[in-house]
């Protein structure tokens, strides 16, 4: 999943609205250069020496969000309306090997936030129980009733909204005016949209009468907590469903928070429950034989073993994994159009997207337009602090996730692809700056995280070129800062190198022509194919993908259609 709004970059160095930016005559205690600075406009500064902070210096307001948020520092888990501790223990009385609470880390800094408490089996087993015991209130509700609450949701979502945007920031490390500006804008939309779906479903299945499938169960990823939350939570209820959310263990404090909201309205008891953990919480949530559907979204490795489990037991299932997507531009494209899609494509949100544009396809002919063109927009690219709101590209969310794109970033140059790294100035592994090919793991760890802070999971903005289809970084999904570029000449060999990937979740075409837009889109096999833009969303359109993308959708009227059951009139 993916941003709300386009691109989701800011061009230069405006991200932060006019004034943002102030001179200052220090840069780490050295005396700016290029002279005095009552003087300014004698310094004239490009694009790239701008970005690379020669001829000065800026210090950037902090942004007004960092208002302080009320943080508990120990979580229970929210289970049939009220805050419960943890069991401690699974089914069979085994304890839990690291006990009943855990720390979720702040990846900016990698200090802790707050504890949360560590599900069990028994913890699992109890909101199930809560959700069955709500379920004949809840679907028997008058569906008008049922979408006040939503709506009541919606607007509290609203009203908390810089609450929220700041805790989803030092939960996750994405940058503050994505969270202000994407995530939690867009989760308040899919609440407001789903509230107005609770009294009119006969109308989207005209012939059937659709009644609730019952207890769902759904577990979100740590890229986009809050906004995946609500993707599965507001269809569900509206169609009558009870659920049991699991979010992810390094980001599960805007799930709590949404759970403060749900008491705040008055939502029944046991109607949503919420239970955190690790991998092992998920396990527990995704076999369990009180649950009637599963909604996963994650990685294709674990999505693979919950469809296994949910087939043998017969369980509704949705799932939305992994991706490998392709941005192709053809020579008639307006290229600076492209380069910003194709660069809010991959970096937004550090390039932590299932559907991130992270195969670039270039036809041949304008290879060195467009790699010269990124090389220019990755130097204006802010890296650093997510809390400040000019920041472009934040901190990576875990030091696992940072050590597996690290990875990526050696085995590239292993198997001859040239990499070039970005964001503040470019850098390239050995000479600083340029076009520097990969010099060893050491040469390329120091060139992603040239001039960012010392602690923090930070990881620069990065695109390979001399990539080869058989090459690992243009078959793996990275989830992260990480672009391919591969070159192709006709529309057929672009149409066979984007459909060459195990995945199927989203593609971009960018082409001044029509017909040629409705010729490769329809060959694409990909479930979202999104056509001179790129990162659209809308709860009225449905999302997902083929193959090892997952299958079925959320969002629009396919979306509600996985969360009833269809009966004859």
């Amino acid at each position: 999943m993916a941003s709300g709004r386009g691109t989701g970059m800011a061009s230069g160095t405006s991200a932060g609205g006019a004034g943002a930016a102030k001179p200052s005559p220090k840069a780490n205690g050295a005396t700016r250069a290029g002279g005095d600075l009552k003087d300014a406009s004698r310094i004239a500064v490009d694009a790239r020496a701008f970005a690379s902070g020669v001829g000065g210096s800026w210090d950037y307001a902090p942004a007004p969000e960092t208002v302080k948020v009320e943080i508990r520092p120990r979580y229970g888990h929210f289970i049939g309306g009220r805050w419960v501790n943890p069991s401690g223990e699974n089914r069979d009385g085994r304890g839990l090997a690291s006990g009943a609470y855990m720390e979720t880390i702040n990846p900016s800094t990698e200090d802790p936030i707050a504890a949360v408490a560590h599900g069990s089996e028994r913890d699992v087993d109890a909101a199930v129980r809560a959700a069955r015991g709500a379920l004949a209130n809840w679907s028997g509700l008058d569906p008008v009733e049922r979408g006040k609450y939503l709506f009541r949701i919606a607007r509290r979502i609203q009203e908390r909204a810089r609450e929220l945007a700041v805790l989803e920031t030092l939960d996750s490390g994405k940058p503050i005016k994505e969270s202000r500006d994407v995530d939690i804008p867009l989760a308040a939309a899919h609440f407001f949209h789903h509230a107005g779906w609770a009294d009119k479903l006969s109308y989207a299945f005209p012939g059937s009468v659709p009644r609730p499938v019952g207890v769902c169960g759904q577990i979100i990823p740590w890229n986009f907590p809050f906004l995946m939350a609500a993707w599965k939570i507001a269809p569900a209820l509206a169609c009558g469903n009870t659920v049991v959310l699991k979010p992810a263990e390094t980001t599960p404090l805007t799930a709590l928070r949404l759970a403060e909201i749900i008491e705040e309205v008055g939502l029944p008891a046991g109607v949503v429950n919420i239970v955190t953990g690790d991998g092992r919480t998920g396990a527990a949530l995704a076999s369990h034989d009180g649950l009637d559907k599963i909604a996963f979204t994650g990685s294709t490795e674990v999505g693979k073993k919950i469809a296994l489990s949910a087939a043998a037991r017969g369980t509704r299932l949705t799932l939305e994994l992994g991706g490998k997507s392709a941005n192709i531009i053809f020579e008639d494209a307006s290229l600076d159009q492209a380069i910003e899609g194709i660069v809010g494509g991959i970096f937004f949100n550090q390039g932590e997207v299932c559907c991130a544009g992270s195969r670039l396809l270039v036809q041949e002919s304008i290879l060195g337009a467009v790699t010269a063109r990124l090389r220019l927009r990755m130097a204006s690219l802010r890296v650093g602090d997510p809390m400040d709101k000019n920041t472009d590209v934040g901190a990576i969310n875990s030091r696992d996730q940072l050590d597996r794109i690290r990875s990526y970033l050696r085995i590239g140059p292993e198997e001859g692809a040239t990499l070039h790294v970005g964001g503040d100035g470019e850098h390239s592994p050995g000479d600083g700056a340029g076009d520097g090919a990969g010099t060893g793991a050491d040469g390329i760890d120091a060139a992603t995280r040239r001039g960012l802070p010392s602690r923090g999971y930070y990881c620069r903005p990065c695109f390979f070129t001399g990539v080869q289809p058989a090459h690992t970084v243009a078959r793996e999904e990275i989830f992260g800062p990480v672009l391919s570029v591969m070159t192709f000449r006709t529309p057929e060999e672009a149409i066979s190198r984007a459909n060459n990937t195990p995945y199927g979740l989203a593609a971009g075409v960018w082409t001044d022509k029509g017909s040629k837009i409705f010729e490769v889109a329809n060959k694409l096999r990909a479930g979202v194919v999104w056509c001179n833009t790129y990162n659209k969303f809308d709860p009225a359109s449905p999302f997902g993908g083929y193959k090892e993308s997952g299958f079925g959708r959320e969002g629009g009227m396919q979306g509600l259609r996985s969360y009833v059951r269809l009966d004859p009139r």
